[in-house]
């Protein structure tokens, strides 16, 4: 049986240029619960991602089609559009009058998170502070960030009522 997926990446910057992937964040749909899976740093490679992938049919995703996925493809030479279903919800809370970043829209709809007033730009110093500095906390900040993303994405398409 395939699952649905649930896909948020980090990055070193915001093109898809000259910067790298972090975090690779994948939520795998089983019934009422999301098993979050991290692909980080090194560990970060098409076959990986492939392999984690092997079990879906659909991948949803937040600005997805204009982020994640062509970063995902530069990096890793991977065009997930082609090998799976890919749902943006961005443009499912366009048309419910629901604009902003996936933070704007949680806010909006009272999706909680625990790592308020991190966002995309702290996300990339909480990497380099891990990188320079060796500090496991800003790892540990970035992951549950990233493992919000992902998981406040099936909460997402549940209240938009998305398939």
């Amino acid at each position: 049986m395939k699952h649905r997926c649930y896909l948020d990446i980090e990055t070193t910057g915001i093109r898809w240029n000259g910067y790298d992937i972090t975090v690779i964040g994948l939520g795998f749909e089983h019934d009422d619960t999301v098993e979050v899976v991290q692909l980080v740093g090194e560990v970060i490679t098409d076959n990986r991602l492939l392999e984690a992938l092997s079990d879906v049919d659909t991948i949803y995703t937040y600005n997805g089609s204009r982020f994640d996925l062509p970063f995902i493809q530069q990096q890793l030479g991977v065009n997930l559009k082609e090998q799976f279903i890919h749902h943006d919800l961005m443009y499912d809370c366009w048309k419910n009058n629901l604009k902003g970043g996936l933070k704007v829209v949680e806010g909006k709809l009272g999706i909680f998170r625990t790592t308020k007033g991190v966002d995309g730009w702290m996300a990339i110093r909480l990497w380099w502070d891990y990188i320079n500095h060796h500090n496991l906390q800003s790892l540990g900040t970035l992951l549950q960030y990233n493992r919000e993303d992902v998981a406040n994405l099936r909460i997402l398409r549940e209240k938009l009522n998305v398939l």
